[in-house]
């Protein structure tokens, strides 16, 4: 299960990048957090990049919407959701996971 945090200003999801990938795509869950596969490369802040765009497009975001909190030279990483509840969050992340 996803471990989504409720915050001040929305709710904090947690994210496993997989930086590197033949793919871009949701890959599941890895320790409490929504494993993304992005293509670009950890270098000068492309994946980082690459995985709020991915955010963006399968959880229909706005940019104004989504921001790095933490992890930005690691694979875990934390991004505040704004103008979204805990609820609504968790059933747009069951949505896109497999199986």
């Amino acid at each position: 299960m996803i471990d989504i945090k409720d915050h001040a200003d929305g709710c904090v999801l947690p994210v496993r990048a997989q930086p590197g990938a033949k793919k871009a795509a949701v890959v599941g869950e890895y320790g409490g957090a929504l494993k993304i596969a992005v293509k670009a490369q950890p270098q000068a802040g492309h994946a980082n990049d690459a995985l709020i765009e991915a955010l963006r497009d399968t959880l229909g975001l706005k940019r104004s919407q989504i921001e790095l909190m933490s992890g930005q030279t690691t694979r875990n990483k934390k991004f505040l959701i704004r103008s979204m509840t805990r609820v609504e969050l968790e059933c747009l992340v069951e949505a896109l996971l497999p199986g």
